[in-house]
């Protein structure tokens, strides 16, 4: 990576190049600008940008620590820009999502969104799932997501329990992380709620992930909520006794072994932010996963 100045040149994920050709490239950041789903505060259609403006921060050779390595120097990345919508008319954004996210899909690229709501998730996940085979789901968040509801709503608390009913998502192979709402019913999936994060040690939480999710192609998917709102004031559903930003990282910088197909960052809404910690938590989040896919290209190198 370069060391250019941090507050001036374009605002391109990690100062990434920009291209619209997806056979060119290891990895691909794009921008879902969406916050139609939301129950509580707006904003997240702002995420990307803001995510994009704090990669700067980290777009220099020591952006990466504690990574030994450049994770440029072992993949090409590219920002795609953002999925175009038309928010006149909401019930075919999802639609328009899928398709998106197909496209940059149609090459060997490792795709990373940001939103957006969480709601953006569940369109995304279609075109992997056709790719792949049904997910295996690694899932920070505050809430579970899988309220059960007997309509399919365009909703961002709903989209997992229609993600596990359709089979996009395999419950047993998945894991949901730092949750702290109640919801009675898991439908499946393995739960390690805040509780159990705070009092176990970051090892034991990597080695259960590991065991749960083994050789299963995954997804990860990380709404800033995880956190604790002191580390990430800036979303629209923030719950106290959440994950230190330092656990969130020590966790996925740990999950090496897991055959990661893509990821997504989600609720990042700058308008409530203090002093971008929270945009810069979420782009500092994305360098762990983008680190963690080139550790894992540099092993077969």
């Amino acid at each position: 990576m370069g060391d250019e100045t941090t507050f001036a040149g374009a605002t391109s994920m990690f100062r990434r190049p920009y291209s619209k050709d997806v056979n060119k490239s290891d990895l691909i950041f794009c921008g879902v600008p969406y916050d139609l789903a939301v129950t509580n505060r707006p904003g997240t259609r702002f995420g990307p940008r803001a995510i994009r403006t704090s990669s700067a921060q980290l777009s220099w050779s020591g952006g990466s620590w504690p990574w030994i390595l450049d994770p440029f120097e072992h993949l090409t990345a590219t920002d795609y820009g953002d999925c175009e919508m038309d928010a006149g008319f909401p019930d075919k954004i999802p639609d328009e999502i899928t398709a998106h996210t197909r496209h940059l899909l149609s090459g060997d690229a490792i795709v990373v969104t940001m939103g957006g709501d969480h709601f953006i998730t569940y369109p995304i996940l279609k075109p992997f799932c056709e790719k792949y085979g049904p997910i295996s789901l690694v899932h920070f968040d505050a809430h579970s997501d899988t309220w059960r509801e007997d309509e399919e709503r365009i909703h961002h608390g709903t989209m997992f329990f229609h993600a596990a009913r359709h089979g996009l998502v395999v419950p047993e192979r998945s894991v949901q992380i730092g949750l702290r709402t109640g919801n009675s019913e898991t439908h499946g999936f393995n739960i390690m709620d805040a509780n159990f994060v705070h009092q176990s040690d970051v090892d034991t939480v990597i080695e259960k992930i590991l065991e749960i999710v083994g050789d299963h192609p995954a997804y990860l998917t990380f709404d800033i909520d995880c956190l604790d709102p002191a580390f990430a004031p800036g979303t629209g559903t923030p719950v106290c006794g959440g994950l230190f930003t330092y656990q969130a990282q020590s966790i996925i910088r740990g999950l090496t072994d897991i055959d990661f197909k893509g990821m997504d960052l989600v609720e990042v809404a700058p308008a409530y932010d203090v002093g971008e910690i929270t945009s810069l938590a979420g782009a500092s989040i994305i360098m762990d996963f983008v680190s963690l896919m080139a550790e894992r290209k540099k092993r077969v190198e």
